[in-house]
């Protein structure tokens, strides 16, 4: 009767709060780093590029390629945070690949501007290193992420 069916919730209740956690926290925390890392980055790119136009002479197109690439890498980098961000804290493995995907691409980007932009600057090299060991410390923990969250829910 109602007494059962009060024991039998108060069960799955007890059993729903008992349930792991599989979000990781090491993961949100790279995550979080990232944001405030890549808003430096990209200001910094961005000032230095400015800087490099006025100092030294642009082959055509070159400029506007260094620029478009940056606002590209940017669009891509809120892209692949925010997939990133919902699949960890909601467990789900797809946006999460998503985000490793994406990343491959973010650190394209970033090989871009530590090698192959018009002028590669020292600055550049360290920000670029700094980046890349961000995305690859993100790839690691993503793959942990995916493979508990696989583990369980697949």
């Amino acid at each position: 009767g109602i007494l059962e069916d009060y024991h039998v919730g108060k069960m799955v209740l007890m059993k729903v709060n008992s349930a792991a956690v599989l979000s990781s926290i090491p993961l949100q925390m790279v995550y979080y780093f990232n944001i405030f890392y890549y808003i430096f980055y990209f200001l910094v790119t961005f000032l230095m590029i400015i800087y490099k136009s006025q100092v030294f002479s642009f082959p055509d197109g070159n400029l506007a390629l260094d620029l478009v690439l940056l606002i590209l890498m940017g669009i891509l980098e809120v892209t692949r945070l925010y997939h990133g961000f919902k699949g960890n804290l909601t467990e789900e493995a797809v946006p999460v690949v998503t985000n490793m995907v994406l990343t491959i691409g973010s650190m394209l980007l970033s090989l871009y501007y530590l090698l192959w932009q018009t002028y590669v600057l020292k600055a550049d090299v360290i920000i670029n290193a700094i980046l890349l060991v961000i995305y690859g410390l993100e790839e690691v923990l993503d793959i942990i992420a995916v493979s508990s969250f696989a583990r369980i829910y697949m």
